[in-house]
C-alpha cells in the first residue's frame, strides 16, 4: 500500500514584502509554492529558494486549488485576475489584501460569481512576523473553507475567525490599522517636538515606552463604560483634556512643529465640549465622532 503523503501546495499572487514573507513561510514548511507577480523580477530570489514562477496569472490560478492573494487592494485583484477570471472556477481564494468592508464584500461577490470559493482576510502583523508564533490574521467568509484549509492558512499565522460576513475581517483589520497608524504617527510627532527642543528620540524612548505600556490599562478601564454608555466624569473630565491638548498644540507650534495632528484631537474635544460634555469623561468625544453614513459629524 502506498502511504506516501502528497506534498502540500499553494499559489501566492503578489510578491511585495508581505507576499514574499508568505512564500518563504510556505517553503520552510515544505510546500510546493507557485508564485506570480506583475513584475517577474520580484520572484527571482524566491525561485532560487524553491518556488516556481508561473508564466501568467491564469497559469498561477490553475496550478493549485488554494490561492493566496497579497495585493494592495481589491482593485489590484480585478486588474490582475480579471483577464484570467475564467480560471478562478474551482479555486479557493484567500484574499489577504487590504480594503474597506464594503469593497471586500463586492470582491467576494465578484470572485464567487466566477466560480471561486472565497475568504476575506487581513494580516495584522508585519512581514517579519509572518510564519512565527506572533503572527495572526483576521478571516471571514464560509467557516467550512477556513476549516478545510486551516493547516495551510496557519502556516502564515494564527487564525482569528470573525464570521460569515465577508466584510468583517476587513473591518477588524482597518480598525486595527486605525489604532496602529494613528498611534505611530503620534509617536513621530512627539519625537519631532522633542528633537526641536534638543531631546533625542533615544532619550525620549523610555518615556514613550512607559506611555504605550499604560494604554492597555485605560482600554480595559474604559471599555465597560463605553459598552454601558457611562460617560461620567468621575475619573477625569473633558474640560481637563481640552486644556491639556491646548498645551500640546501650543508646545508643538512654539517648537516649529506642524500642530495639525494634535489640533485634530483638540478639535474633536472642543466639539464634544460645545455639545455640553465639559464635565463628562473624555470618552464623550465618541458621540461627536459618530457621523451619519455619507455625512459629517
Amino acid at each position: 500500500m502506498n502511504t506516501k503523503q502528497q506534498q502540500p501546495s499553494v499559489t501566492v499572487i503578489g510578491l511585495g514584502p508581505m507576499g514574499q514573507a508568505m512564500v518563504r513561510a510556505y517553503l520552510r514548511k515544505g510546500y510546493a509554492v507557485t508564485v506570480w507577480n506583475r513584475t517577474p523580477s520580484r520572484a527571482e530570489p524566491l525561485v532560487a529558494e524553491g518556488a516556481v514562477l508561473a508564466a501568467s496569472a491564469e497559469e498561477a490560478l490553475a496550478a493549485n486549488e488554494l490561492v493566496v492573494l497579497s495585493l494592495t487592494d481589491c482593485a489590484a485583484m480585478y486588474a490582475l485576475l480579471g483577464p484570467a477570471a475564467h480560471a478562478l472556477r474551482g479555486r479557493t481564494v484567500a484574499n489577504l489584501s487590504s480594503d474597506t468592508p464594503e469593497r471586500a464584500r463586492e470582491a467576494a461577490e465578484w470572485a464567487t460569481g466566477h466560480g471561486a470559493r472565497y475568504l476575506t482576510a487581513g494580516v495584522a502583523v508585519s512581514p517579519a512576523q509572518v510564519g512565527t508564533p506572533d503572527g495572526y490574521a483576521y478571516y471571514s467568509g464560509p467557516e467550512e473553507l477556513v476549516e478545510e484549509h486551516r493547516d495551510a492558512l496557519e502556516v502564515l499565522s494564527r487564525i482569528e475567525y470573525r464570521g460569515e460576513d465577508q466584510g468583517r475581517a476587513a473591518l477588524h483589520y482597518q480598525v486595527q490599522m486605525d489604532l496602529f497608524w494613528t498611534s505611530m504617527t503620534a509617536w513621530l510627532h512627539s519625537v519631532a517636538v522633542a528633537e526641536a527642543n534638543g531631546v533625542s528620540a533615544e532619550e525620549l524612548l523610555p518615556d514613550a515606552v512607559d506611555t504605550a505600556a499604560s494604554l492597555p490599562y485605560f482600554f480595559r478601564f474604559y471599555t465597560p463604560r463605553l459598552v454601558a454608555g457611562n460617560i461620567e466624569g468621575d475619573a477625569e473630565r473633558l474640560s481637563m483634556g481640552v486644556a491639556s491638548m491646548e498645551h500640546v498644540v501650543d508646545t508643538a507650534r512654539s517648537a516649529g512643529v506642524d500642530p495639525s495632528l494634535p489640533s485634530a484631537v483638540l478639535g474633536a474635544f472642543r466639539r464634544a465640549m460645545d455639545a455640553g460634555h465639559a464635565a463628562d469623561s473624555f470618552t464623550s468625544v465618541r458621540r461627536v465622532l459618530h457621523a451619519p453614513r455619507g455625512g459629517t459629524a
